[in-house]
């Protein structure tokens, strides 16, 4: 019986899988077209942490990192990622964004950084690109900032959290990922 069920619910799965949109029929990668789409409200929520020595977040915290304000740095670094990111993925679609928002907060037990960064758009096609480009040149800036200090810093768990809009609606991330 159980088995069944499972065949089932693998059986709709497979019906409902969506198609892969950027291959045309020979198998090349396209852009694909959104024009016929409806313009809706979107918004993406993309996390990325930045695990690192005690003495350098405490560094960070203090302001006393030689380069200068590692968090405005970051903050500032992720923005400009997120309005840059048709330009470094080569088949995302530019867009207009509404709001960039990167917010970053220390975390003892990492111990190091935890990076948000949330996008919003009203258009054709989603900000999850953007939201996770965000996050993670925040990061990376993070780490070009303080790499004298702590060259063994990690980057690591850049993923997306959630998203709202477009036909798929709402989707947020499961907590036991």
């Amino acid at each position: 019986m159980l088995r069944r069920r499972f065949d089932a619910q693998v059986s709709q799965m497979t019906k409902l899988e969506p198609q892969l949109t950027h291959l045309n029929a020979a198998g090349d990668a396209r852009m694909v077209d959104v024009s016929q789409k409806e313009d809706s409200d979107r918004r993406a929520v993309a996390t990325s942490s930045v695990v690192m020595h005690e003495r350098t977040l405490q560094a960070i915290l203090e302001g006393n990192v030689p380069k200068g304000d590692v968090l405005a740095v970051a903050r500032i670094a992720g923005i400009q990622a997120a309005k840059q990111c048709a330009n470094l993925i080569p088949l995302c679609h530019p867009l207009a964004l509404s709001s960039v928002e990167v917010a970053i907060r220390p975390d003892a037990d990492l111990p190091g950084l935890v990076i948000e960064a949330i996008c919003k758009t009203c258009g054709k096609t989603g900000v999850e690109m953007e939201s996770l480009t965000a996050a993670a040149v925040a990061a990376l800036a993070v780490y070009d900032m303080c790499k004298a200090i702590d060259p063994m810093m990690i980057i690591k768990s850049t993923r997306l959290e959630s998203k709202e809009g477009g036909k798929s609606g709402e989707w947020g991330r499961d907590e036991s990922c």
